[in-house]
């Protein structure tokens, strides 16, 4: 639960609390909070700047850039990891600033696959048909040492410092392996679109439940399994939401698992999932008043009676939450549980 100086305030004039102590607290919660990442000026303007550099490092490369040759763009990546490194250490050790070293940790790590596409040019093991820039843009198996590179500096830097923002790039390369190993696989002409659907399918599974993995034995209050839910999910709902079918049942079912999720987000409180879950059904919904009940005079007023009837749900959940919480708590492993009431 958020906690500002407005209701600090109406805890003073109730005398839960006096002036002084009211703002001794404000000041304590306002000084603890200032490395929490969130959404504030000086946050935005460090992720603005960050996210910046490392889109000029990867996403908005320009082929002009090969002109530099293998060993050109390799000295560059190298001359810029090593700038990075000692911002970091400066940053983190200096300054005591734990977000702009994470952010300049991730530059680092994003400089991995410029590094080996370089050296790989320059050595003539790059065959013909790929850029650089294309890496980020098409799925081909051979950007896998480029993949794993990045993997291992990810995990060398996630050890070294400890910064959650160095999971994302780890999390992005899990997702483009999972996307470039299906050609290598299964083979180019039998990796069909439908083969990749499935392929993000599990993929997501399985990079969302090493997520849960981490927040499960995760004690510390930095947030290291969050940009694991975020593309983990992204892959889960992507890969299941492309799929199609004839089934009626198959849709419907389709339904319910986007209302799991919003039940998934709710209990461990990642927006994550309410906010794919929520599109998901949706989009089911809509599917439902556009073909199945296009012509129906019945539907807008039935689906009108079920949300009410899940506003009153929601009401006699407000009322018994703790008596249902409880019960429901026993039906999950002590694991799970622990994470539930931490995740408050």
């Amino acid at each position: 639960m958020d906690v500002s100086r407005y209701r600090l305030r109406q805890a003073v004039e109730k005398g839960i609390l006096d002036a002084g102590q009211a703002e001794r607290l404000w000041e304590f919660l306002k000084d603890s909070d200032v490395d929490t990442p969130g959404f504030r000026f000086t946050h935005i303007l460090y992720y603005l700047g960050g996210l910046m550099a490392i889109g000029a490092m990867s996403l908005f490369m320009t082929l002009g850039w090969e002109s530099f040759g293998g060993w050109g763009l390799f000295g560059i990546a190298v001359a810029y990891a090593l700038a990075g490194l000692l911002l970091t250490e400066n940053f983190l050790h200096k300054r005591r600033l734990p977000i702009p070293a994470g952010i300049i940790a991730t530059f680092v790590v994003a400089l991995t696959p410029l590094a080996i596409y370089g050296f790989q040019e320059a050595m003539g093991w790059w065959a013909e048909g790929r850029v650089y820039r294309d890496y980020h843009v098409y799925i081909d198996w051979r950007w896998i040492f480029m993949e794993l590179g990045t993997l291992a500096a990810g995990v060398i830097m996630l050890w070294r410092y400890r910064l959650p923002f160095l999971v994302m790039p780890v999390a992005a390369t899990l997702w483009y392996m999972s996307m470039d190993l299906t050609p290598f696989i299964f083979g180019q002409a039998d990796a069909t679109w439908e083969l990749r659907k499935l392929v993000s399918l599990w993929s997501g599974v399985v990079i969302t439940l090493v997520a849960l993995w981490f927040d499960i034995r995760t004690r510390s209050e930095k947030d290291y399994a969050f940009w694991l839910y975020i593309f983990g999910v992204t892959a889960l709902w992507g890969g299941l939401s492309l799929m199609r079918s004839d089934s009626e049942l198959n849709k419907f079912l389709y339904f319910c698992i986007n209302m799991l999720l919003i039940f998934c987000g709710a209990a461990l409180r990642r927006r994550v999932f309410a906010v794919f879950g929520g599109l998901g059904a949706a989009g089911y919904l809509g599917y439902l008043s556009w073909n199945v009940f296009k012509d129906s005079l019945l539907f807008p007023f039935a689906l009108t009676f079920i949300g009410l009837g899940v506003i009153w749900m929601g009401i006699i959940w407000q009322r018994n939450e703790n008596a249902i919480a409880q019960k429901l708590r026993g039906f999950l492993p002590q694991p799970l549980r622990d994470l539930v009431d931490r995740r408050g």
